[in-house]
């Protein structure tokens, strides 16, 4: 056709037009190495450009719900609940705050703010503890195993009741703070029992060394500026060590026997006090009785005495005789001797006539004499 040729197509199939341009008028813009159209720049832009016109998908609403989603996360991460148990302490940018939070509900400035809880609970630690099936706890195999002041190793398990009363200084003082609380407490224990024979931590002391490792630990602890409080330090169990236990038993015992023979030896004293106590009480009545008794008869005597003596005085003759008539029925009374007077006043009497036989005492000895 003629106009094959023209433009120089050369016969060629260009798809262009008898002018030598593409059917839709855009032959003249910049070409590809293989004949094609590049966009430019430009294009790219306004391509952007109209598809930003053409706004976001969902609109406006999408752009609010995307804003709220992001203002509801930063609100639970700004709200933060404590316990009944627990403080908190705010951190700004890794520093504390001095203000604690207590139980409730708090707000803080999330990221900006962060929040450490605390425990303020009572805590236990034990030492030298054995657990349930007679193991070792895993703190150490000799924890508890010390040497006593009179060269004893003895072997104490107790525990330590501590609280923290510094939220602050405990979190950033000391890094690993149950571990500086065991240690401490151990070191006081060990020092309490290097100065005390083994006998006063088995049974004779035992308060008074909790006392004594209690006041020593809490001082130690200060020192170090941990933020916590020991409350109690219970010694659970003391005794030697397990390779010499049987030995230990056999010494405990022969004291028991001891003590045993002791308390009988001491009740035994105790009833031979009573019995001489009662005794000597008796004695000390009797002769308190038989002083008053004495006393008593001596004041008769002199009371008959001055009797007699007043009629003596009135009378002198016949109380003379009186009193030798009764002197001598005192005297002869009780004899049993017969005398017989002899003379002129006796003649008509028998001189063997047997008048002992005639008492009421058969047995008696009898002796009759006779004058010349």
């Amino acid at each position: 056709m003629p106009w094959e040729s023209n433009g120089g197509g050369g016969g060629r199939n260009n798809n262009g037009g008898p002018w030598g341009q593409a059917p839709g008028g855009g032959g003249g813009g910049p070409r590809r190495p293989g004949g094609g159209n590049t966009p430019n720049l430009e294009d790219i832009l306004n391509r952007g450009r109209d598809q930003f016109r053409g706004g976001v998908p969902g609109g406006r609403w999408a752009i609010i719900g995307g804003v709220l989603a992001l203002v509801a996360f930063w609100g639970l991460n700004s709200v933060y609940t404590i316990n009944p148990q627990e403080v908190g302490v705010e951190l700004r940018f890794g520093t504390p705050k001095p203000e604690l939070s207590g139980p409730g509900l708090h707000f803080h400035l999330w990221p900006i703010e962060t929040v450490e809880r605390v425990t303020t609970t009572v805590n236990q630690t034990q030492i030298g503890a054995a657990n349930a099936s007679g193991q070792r706890s895993n703190t150490g195999a000799s924890d508890g195993l010390m040497l006593s002041g009179d060269q004893n190793i003895v072997n104490v398990q107790f525990s330590v009741f501590w609280a923290i009363n510094e939220p602050i200084e405990y979190l950033f003082n000391v890094r690993d703070q149950e571990a500086m609380v065991r240690f401490a407490a151990e070191s006081a224990m060990r020092e309490v029992v290097g100065r005390r024979p083994a006998q006063d931590i088995y049974s004779d002391d035992r308060s008074g060394i909790s006392i004594e490792v209690l006041n020593i630990t809490q001082d130690i602890l200060e020192s170090y500026g941990l933020g916590v409080s020991i409350n109690q330090i219970l010694i659970e169990n003391a005794g030697p060590p397990s390779e010499v236990i049987d030995a230990f038993n056999e010494v405990q015992r022969a004291r028991q026997d001891e003590t045993r023979l002791q308390e009988e030896a001491r009740s035994y004293a105790n009833t031979l006090l009573g019995d001489a106590r009662g005794r000597a009480a008796a004695l000390r009545e009797e002769a308190a009785a038989y002083t008053n008794r004495v006393v008593q008869e001596a004041t008769g005597e002199a009371a008959r005495f001055n009797s007699i003596y007043a009629e003596y005085v009135n009378a002198p003759e016949v109380t003379r005789k009186r009193l030798f008539l009764e002197t001598m029925e005192q005297v002869l009374g009780d004899s049993q001797k017969v005398m017989i007077e002899t003379g002129a006043g006796a003649s008509g009497v028998l001189p063997y006539l047997p008048l002992p036989e005639l008492r009421p005492n058969p047995g008696a000895s009898t002796t009759t004499t006779t004058g010349n």
